[in-house]
């Protein structure tokens, strides 16, 4: 098997570079350190003068991916979260790469659903519209009626599509692999961890039940708030290759022209898009990482419809914490704090410069300060800190980068409703509210609170694994240093355990509760 992986892959190395070689996109192997020679006579092999429109480097990429099939589309869309790896023009550029490819026949679509429903497609639709709405790299849309007369959306996975991307992936992990054998200096960026993640992205997207579960804690997420809609799982038509959905109608997000003259203010629905976007961040830490604008609709009544949810994203309190204190840190200028917020988090090493780092965060920051806050970029500005991570040994931070994608493409939704609005302005109240209730002193010891009444539950526990340790000692069971046997022959003559911990939760509540 080894022996036939060898021989495959480099083969299909040879067609792949092809295809970048005819678009004029060699240049991601001399990135991992091919000799200069090897893409300049492909080059010359393959390349046809004209070939190629005279496009940006991330846009001949982008073709070439998108030419090379569903798993090449996918890891161009994985490379438009590494700024730091491939730049932030190609990055950009990457990030606007469709997800768009031909219908596959509706009768593989109607052979799969009867599979996986066990039933006759006319017993469990009432009206099926065997022509797609929408056909992406891994499934397609279909419009259909339920017979008790709910208009659905019916996603269908392509047929061996599995099959396609596990060989496309062992490709991917083969080269990522000589990657870092070869060429240390990348190990740092992981490539390896980023076909993993693109592995467990795909993974997910491939069972349509994991993409209902999502939807389904997104609305929980936001049950009462008639501003953002999540369209209804129909749980009994749903199964690994088949979701079925309430159908969402309404106009595109980015269609300024049709928005007005549907009678919408552009303006009030970027404020709805900026207050769900920070709301999935900082209050719930999932949010929907593919807001292109073909994800979000303009409902009739003004409110915001999300669909597609095969590819969400968390970040845990801790990283929400550090978000919050890094990104007001660069708003108001405070680069040491910026720093800070860094090494505490633990993203670059205490043997780095702190003074070093805040000089860099400085680099990034200050020429932001005095402008127009329509004319600032959170999503660049991380990638900005991104590529500096490099000379500071800061590890690449999964989470981190598919926000910074997420942003990236949000914001440009929102420049394309009013380019002199800015989403982060509309949104900072609500981020300046979540860090007066969350960051603040009186939260902070709420927090300690916790910490101290979850230590004072594990405590009876500790204390029986402290009893049965010591009872096995004295059977004879372990052999000790005779200065450990008698500190644990003292533990085991106190009777009872000590209660400062139980003070200090006292007074840590009493206090929480006089500032409340």
């Amino acid at each position: 098997m080894a022996g036939l992986r060898s021989l495959r892959n480099p083969l299909r190395l040879i067609a792949i570079a092809r295809t970048l070689a005819r678009h004029d996109a060699l240049f991601p192997l001399e990135m991992v350190g091919v000799a200069p020679i090897v893409p300049m006579v492909l080059r010359r092999i393959w390349y046809r003068r004209g070939a190629a429109p005279a496009l940006r480097p991330g846009q001949r990429l982008a073709r070439a991916l998108a030419e090379l099939g569903p798993s090449f589309l996918k890891l161009g869309q994985a490379l438009a979260t590494r700024s730091d790896l491939v730049g932030e023009e190609m990055a950009a550029d990457l990030s606007e790469l469709q997800d768009r490819l031909p219908p596959f026949p509706a009768a593989q679509a109607v052979a799969t659903i009867e599979k996986e429903l066990g039933k006759p497609i006319g017993e469990i639709f009432s009206a099926f519209d065997r022509t797609p709405v929408a056909a992406a790299s891994i499934a397609q849309v279909h419009f259909a009626t339920t017979p008790e007369g709910a208009a659905v959306a019916v996603k269908v996975l392509r047929p061996g599509i599995e099959r396609a991307f596990a060989r496309d992936l062992d490709l991917f992990y083969w080269v990522a692999g000589w990657v870092e054998r070869v060429q240390p200096a990348l190990r740092r960026l992981k490539p390896t961890a980023v076909v993993k993640t693109l592995a467990d992205t795909v993974h997910a997207e491939m069972d349509l039940r994991l993409e209902a579960a999502a939807a389904c804690e997104l609305a929980e997420n936001f049950a009462g708030d008639t501003t953002f809609h999540i369209p209804t799982v129909d749980w009994t038509r749903t199964a690994r290759r088949v979701l079925t959905l309430q159908r969402v109608s309404g106009i595109r997000i980015d269609d300024r022209e049709a928005l007005l003259a549907a009678g919408h203010d552009p303006d009030a629905v970027l404020t709805q898009a900026a207050n769900a976007m920070f709301t999935q961040v900082f209050r719930d830490g999932f949010f929907h990482a593919d807001l292109h604008p073909g994800n979000l609709f303009v409902q009739a009544d003004g409110s915001i419809a999300a669909v597609d949810f095969g590819i969400m994203g968390r970040v845990d309190r801790k990283t929400r914490d550090f978000l919050a204190d890094m990104l007001l840190g660069f708003l108001n200028g405070d680069y040491a704090r910026v720093a800070d917020v860094h090494f505490r988090a633990g993203y670059v090493p205490a043997t780095q410069s702190l003074d070093r780092f805040t000089q860099a965060c400085r680099s990034i920051g200050q020429p932001i300060l005095g402008l127009p806050m329509h004319e600032i970029s959170i999503a660049r500005l991380l990638g900005q800190l991104f590529e500096i991570t490099e000379d500071f040994e800061m590890e690449t931070q999964p989470q981190l980068l598919l926000l910074q994608k997420t942003l990236l493409v949000a914001e440009g939704v929102g420049r394309r409703l009013n380019d002199k609005v800015n989403m982060w302005a509309l949104a900072r109240p609500l981020i300046e509210d979540w860090m007066r209730r969350n960051r603040s002193p009186e939260a902070r010891l709420r927090e300690l609170a916790g910490d101290v009444a979850g230590g004072l539950e594990r405590l009876p526990g500790l204390l029986r694994d402290i009893e049965q340790a010591t009872t096995v000692i004295a059977s004879g069971g372990v052999r000790l240093h005779p200065e450990s046997l008698q500190a644990l022959a003292a533990a085991r003559g106190r009777e009872q355990p000590r209660l400062w911990p139980l003070w200090l939760a006292v007074i840590v509540l009493a206090i929480v509760w006089a500032v409340s």
